[in-house]
Parts: C-alpha cells; structure tokens; sequence
C-alpha cells in the first residue's frame, strides 16, 4: 500500500509539474505577442489608460469566473496581496512604460529578460527554498546573448540612457519580487482566481496616483472602433486575467526560478509574431538569437537547481 500510494504521489506531482509548464508556455505566447495590440492601440490610447483599462477588464472577468468574496484568514495575509498589486501590476507596467519613453524598445526587451536572473536571486536569498547553481547560471548568460541578437538583429544600436535603462533594470527588479510575493502567496491556501482578481483590486487601487499624475482622460469615442475593443479585450482578458492566473498557478507549482526562465522566451515569441503578423522578415542574427535563448532555456530548465526542505517545493 505505501508502495502504491508513493508511486501515485509521484505521478501526481508529475502530472502538476507538467501542466505547471504548459501553462508557463501559454502565458509566454500570450505575452509575446501583446506588443502587437498594444502597437494599435497606442494610435488611440495613451499608455496609462490601455494599462488600467485591461486590468479593469480583467478584474470583472475573473469575478465573471469565480463569483465569491475570498475571505482572508489573517490580516498580514492582505499585506502579501497589496504587495502583489503593487509590484506586479502598478509598478511593474509605471516603469517599464515610462521606460520606453526615454530608452529605446531593444534596451528594454534586453534588461527585463535579466528578471529570471533577479528571480534567482531573492528565491535563494530570501525565499530560502531554492539555490541556483552553476547551470542555471550558464544558461542565463547564453539566454541573454541570444536576446541580444534578437533585439538588434533590425540594425538597432545599444545607447546608454541612463534614465530609461535604469526604470527597465527596476522593472525587470519588480518583477522578481513579484514572483517571490506570490510564490509566498500561494502557501496560503487560497483559490488562484480570487487570488489573482485580489491582487488585481490592489493594483488597480494603488494605480489611481498615476492616473492623475499621467493625466487619464477616457471618453467614450476612443471605444467606436471594433478593432481597439478586440484589442482591449484580447489584453484584459487573455494577457491580463488568463495569464495572471496561470502564471501565479504556475509559480506555486514548478517554483519562482523554473517559472521566471520563460521569460527569455518573450523575445522569441515576438519576433516570430512580428514575422507572421506583420511580415517582417527574419534575419541570420535573429534565428541565432532564437536557437541560444532556446539553449539557454533548456540549459537553465534542466536540474538548475536544489532542493531545500520546504513547503510545495518542485522536484
């Protein structure tokens, strides 16, 4: 009996890990190609106001999915779920947009894909549960040589500006803490849709000093247009509450480092979707940007870490 139940924990958790990387790709392909829409929608929407109204639309629609009040069993619990809104939502999105206003597009795409990288390092640092080694390491710096390539492949030239890079070196750093918040989060018991719908009312909330700060002005005719509405709803439904779900669920089970190693993949996911969608061709630096950041993945993907004793911990 032991035998059996041991070999159905172990299948178990097989099955979890393996749904736990699916949905880290969904998410990745989704998020890879939301530049797309957020390109169309900038011809008819400020940056501020295409960041709060996905996350309005993702509020509702997780509320659309789970129709029940989460009821908090500790009041330092809701600490954990501001912290979350704070950094993943508001902060995150504040800087790595204000960045692009002062730096170029291929500066920014370079230093955020260092977030898998800060992840590793709060994780060991703070979380205690997981310790990087020499792998996770190598495939880091071979991920990073293939971004490079793929974000300069166009002819693009790297330019310090000190401004715009160090909010993208903050944004990339927010996004650690990010995962590291919700991997604490996730301790906790609760359901992952009102988890993330929580951390989206903080996000929201703690966003309305931006809002006067950028000057949010939203008037019912920047709405005429059915492909801007397509466009908000692929953002608010799909990019925002799908893929916050899934990947606050995915950082419960494969853990922060596993997880955060997509985002080398974001990259990859744009530049085949810029081939597909906007026929923009594909050049040599390009394909070996894509074929090193893949290595890299795997290289960081395969036993990049050990395990200390701890609570939900990947194998």
């Amino acid at each position: 009996m032991l035998q059996k139940n041991g070999y159905q924990n172990k299948n178990f958790t097989t099955n979890n890990t393996f749904i736990g990387h699916l949905a880290a790709i969904f998410c990745i392909l989704v998020w890879g190609t939301t530049f797309i829409s957020t390109k169309v929608l900038l011809r008819t929407f400020a940056p501020i106001e295409i960041l709060f109204i996905r996350f309005i639309i993702a509020y509702f629609i997780l509320w659309l999915f789970y129709p029940h009040t989460l009821h908090i069993e500790k009041k330092t619990h809701e600490l954990y779920f501001a912290a979350a809104g704070l950094c993943g939502v508001t902060l995150y999105f504040l800087f790595e947009n204000i960045a692009l206003t002062y730096t170029f597009a291929s500066n920014v795409g370079v230093i955020v894909a260092v977030s898998p990288f800060f992840t590793a390092i709060i994780s060991w640092l703070v979380l205690h549960n997981e310790r990087p080694n020499a792998r996770f390491f190598v495939g880091f710096i071979i991920a990073m040589v293939g971004i490079f390539l793929i974000s300069f492949s166009n002819g693009a030239t790297m330019s310090i500006n000190p401004l715009g890079d160090i909010l993208a070196i903050l944004a990339a750093f927010i996004w650690a803490v990010y995962s590291a918040i919700t991997r604490k989060i996730g301790t906790f018991g609760y359901p992952t849709i009102p988890t993330t719908r929580r951390i989206f009312f903080y996000g929201l909330f703690l966003m309305i000093p931006a809002l006067i700060l950028m000057d949010f002005s939203v008037n019912l005719s920047q709405f005429s247009n059915i492909t801007d509405l397509l466009n908000l709803c692929f953002l608010g439904i799909c990019a925002s509450a799908l893929c916050f779900a899934c990947w606050n669920f995915t950082v419960n089970i494969l853990g922060t480092i596993k997880t955060s190693v997509y985002i080398y993949l974001v990259p990859v996911i744009t530049t085949i979707a810029s081939a597909l969608i906007l026929h923009e061709t594909f050049t040599v630096s390009s394909i070996c940007g894509i074929v090193l950041t893949m290595m890299g993945l795997f290289l960081s993907e395969s036993k990049n870490f050990s395990i200390k004793a701890g609570i939900n911990q990947p194998e």
